[in-house]
This record gives structure tokens, C-alpha cells and sequence, in this order.
């Protein structure tokens, strides 16, 4: 599988991104299970399906481009013209990180969330330490060992979805640098809320806000914008539009309707198929207990 990965991270983006398309396709066709939660959430936020029916090649074009961004670095990447990457609100990551206080960063499983961070770390590593994320290893050990090679890059850290991970997270804000969550991924048992989103309770995580209550650091959102026919990305970065409450339940709300408002900005890259409503897994509820405190 390794050498079928290292195929694929030759193909041209534009080339990649259309083997990913109808991939995408072919699995909504064939899998009644995620062509029915595909289905039912898009219709939970509002959207018929003529609406969103481009997220389906989105999803698998998500898939098609990993190879080239785990196995390419992204000074290659932003060197070929088919894999460029701008930002928009870079300011504001400047803005944060000159608080001293360190940068959450928060983005749903829209658009290419795996770009904007490489793009990130190689960016801003180097002046101001590592982008750290939190990463559930594979069950599959080359799987394992492929993604965790990928991830750990310089100005890229990924630390364990427990309680070492969390802490580890606490260190990095304390010394100014930036942590990145998708605060739309299902937590482990402990470590959430139910909170709606798009109208409906999914049980939603906690730790963006404990780790802003605790560290004081600036809290961003914002996606990673995939571009047609493979020219690249925009990368886009907002403030949020109020400052989270105290309160850890309404600044979990808070968070939902950025995420929200965000998804309906580019809902044809947005994850439809992902169960954003499943119940969380108990397993690992007691390597994760506590959060941030």
C-alpha cells in the first residue's frame, strides 16, 4: 500500500484530484450507508441535494490529494504550480501569535484541512515554534507509521488524543505557539457537550474552550479552500465573531455556529458523509477524562 501511496504522490494535482472525483463518486453509489448519512446531514443543514452534490467529488478528491501532501514537503509543493496554496487573513495569525499567548486554531472537516496545516507549520514554524494537532494513530500499522511519518514534519507536531496529548497542547499555547482542533470530529465519552448543530444535538467537544479559558490564547477559525481543476488552495483565516464565553456551554454553542457558518460559506467541500450525530466512544473515555484541567 506504501508503494501504491508513493504512485500517487506523482500524479499531478489536477490529475490526482480527478482519479479522487469519481473515487468519491463510486463510493457514494456503492455504500447505502454513507449515501444515507451523506444524505440525511446535508438535509439537516438546510440543503437539497442538487445543493450539495459536489461535495461528493469533493470528498474523495480529500482522499486522491493525501498522497501528495504525506509524502511531499510543502516547499516542494508550493513550488509546482499545481499545488500553490495563498492565504487570506494572514494578519490575523500575526496579530494572534504577537499576543504572546499562543493560537487556537478551529476548522471543521472542510476543504483540504490537511494543507492548511502544513502550510501553517512550514510558514510559521520557524519564527514561532511548532503547529501541534492531536492525532488518533491508525489501527492499520502501516497506516500508522505512513500518516505519523507524514504529520510529524518541521513546524508540524502531532501529539496522542489523551490526556498527555491535551497537556502537551497546554505547554505549546503557554509558550506561544499554535494548537489546531477540528471541533466538528465526535470526542471521546467525557470530553464533550451536546450541543446542537444545524439544529440537532451532536455531542460536541469541549477542549477548544477549556484549553482558551486556561491559556488565554487567541482563538481563529477558518478552512482550507480547494481550487478547481487542481491550481491549489486559499487558505482562509477569521476572527472569531464574538469572544467565547465563560460559560463552557454556551462558548461550545459558540463554537458550533462558527463551524456552522463556515460550512455554509463552501458547503460543496464540506464532509457531509462524516457522522457528526454517532454516539461517542466509551473506549477511550478514560485515557481522556479531564480536558484541559
Amino acid at each position: 500500500m506504501i508503494f501504491v501511496f508513493k504512485c500517487f504522490s506523482y500524479l499531478p494535482l489536477w490529475l490526482a484530484h480527478g482519479v479522487g472525483a469519481a473515487l468519491g463518486w463510486l463510493v457514494f453509489m456503492l455504500s447505502p450507508t454513507y449515501r444515507s448519512r451523506f444524505l440525511s446531514n446535508s438535509k439537516q443543514a438546510g440543503y437539497t441535494f442538487s445543493a450539495v452534490k459536489g461535495a461528493i467529488a469533493s470528498s474523495g478528491r480529500m482522499v486522491a490529494e493525501l498522497p501528495k501532501l504525506w509524502m511531499s514537503t510543502v516547499g516542494k509543493l508550493q513550488g509546482r504550480a499545481e499545488a500553490q496554496f495563498t492565504w487570506r487573513g494572514k494578519e490575523h495569525i500575526e496579530a494572534a501569535y504577537a499576543t504572546g499567548k499562543g493560537v487556537i486554531f478551529l476548522t471543521p472537516h472542510l476543504g483540504s484541512f490537511e494543507m492548511i496545516g502544513q502550510a501553517w507549520g512550514q510558514d510559521f514554524g520557524k519564527a514561532h515554534g511548532n503547529f501541534t494537532v492531536l492525532f488518533r494513530p491508525a489501527r492499520k500499522a502501516w497506516m500508522a507509521e505512513l500518516v505519523a511519518n507524514s504529520r510529524n514534519r518541521p513546524g508540524l507536531a502531532t501529539v496522542p488524543t489523551n490526556l498527555s496529548g491535551v497537556r502537551q497542547m497546554i505547554k505549546a499555547l503557554r509558550k506561544g505557539e499554535a494548537v489546531g482542533l477540528l471541533p466538528d470530529q465526535v470526542p471521546p465519552d467525557g470530553m464533550g457537550l451536546w450541543t446542537p448543530f444545524f439544529g440537532k444535538n451532536a455531542y460536541t467537544m469541549t477542549l477548544a474552550a477549556r484549553l482558551s479559558a486556561q491559556t488565554g490564547a487567541t482563538v481563529l477559525v477558518g478552512f482550507g479552500e480547494r481550487l478547481s481543476f487542481g491550481r491549489g488552495y486559499v487558505l482562509h483565516i477569521f476572527e472569531l465573531k464574538q469572544a467565547l464565553s465563560e460559560n463552557l456551554e454556551t462558548a461550545v454553542q459558540q463554537m458550533n455556529a462558527e463551524m456552522e457558518a463556515l460550512i455554509l460559506s463552501c458547503p460543496t467541500q464540506f464532509l457531509w458523509g462524516y457522522g457528526r450525530y454517532k454516539e461517542p466512544r466509551k473506549e477511550a473515555a478514560k485515557d481522556t477524562q479531564g480536558g484541559a484541567e
